[in-house]
């Protein structure tokens, strides 16, 4: 049975193609280009929701990648691919929520002085020496999820808070833990991660990243 442990260059597709997609049109979304803003418009309405009750997202979300060998790369299982496509699709519709009206970039890549892992955004939501124990509970309740669907229906509540302190998130290592979490073993693994990245958690040095544009909130945002 193949397991979660063997996954890493599955995930590792993922995260990449996730990255893919969301770089061009969060550029496009920081100029306000009207295409990049109607994409946005539409990936949020899949935020929280099955891939497969959002046809309007079929053609937007292109995961034809992941269907094609390349170089040394295997061809995904339709296990693989199925659940590699539910983890795109999550991610970019989470992040296109946590987008919205924001003058900065809500994907950022996790570095080691600027974790933007899960659990380090939720640690960033609380007093620097204290624990806000609703925020936390957030997280852990996110971590209970039965399945992916309710996982992300959770994270939009704690995205919310995020978008609302400008914190932003690493989008390809979100989908790359979406998908591990949908394999036998999956959820305890992420879980641990999420742990490690909150409790490891320290203020970053002071950056000049994120801070070049603003948007104010304006009905472009609610189409």
């Amino acid at each position: 049975m193949t397991t979660a442990t063997a996954l890493p260059t599955v995930r590792a597709r993922v995260a990449e193609l996730t990255v893919e997609r969301i770089t061009p049109w969060q550029e496009g979304y920081l100029r306000d280009n009207p295409k990049d803003v109607a994409v946005l418009a539409r990936l949020r309405r899949g935020a929280g929701r099955d891939a497969a009750e959002v046809p309007d997202l079929w053609g937007l979300v292109d995961t034809g990648p992941l269907h094609i060998r390349t170089g040394e790369l295997r061809p995904l299982s339709e296990q693989e691919l199925t659940r590699a496509e539910n983890a795109v699709h999550a991610a970019l519709t989470l992040w296109a929520l946590h987008q919205q009206s924001r003058g900065l970039r809500m994907h950022r890549a996790h570095t080691q002085k600027q974790p933007t892992g899960l659990g380090a955004a939720v640690r960033r939501l609380m007093p620097p020496n204290d624990i806000d124990e609703p925020v936390r509970k957030r997280l852990v309740r996110a971590g209970t999820a039965a399945d992916l669907t309710t996982l992300t229906q959770r994270l939009r509540d704690i995205l919310v808070l995020l978008r609302r302190a400008d914190i932003p998130l690493d989008y390809g290592l979100l989908a790359g833990q979406l998908y591990t979490w949908q394999w036998p073993g999956g959820p305890s693994a992420v879980r641990r991660e999420w742990g490690r990245s909150f409790h490891a958690w320290q203020q970053p040095e002071p950056s000049d990243e994120n801070t070049t544009h603003t948007i104010a909130d304006t009905d472009k945002d609610a189409l």
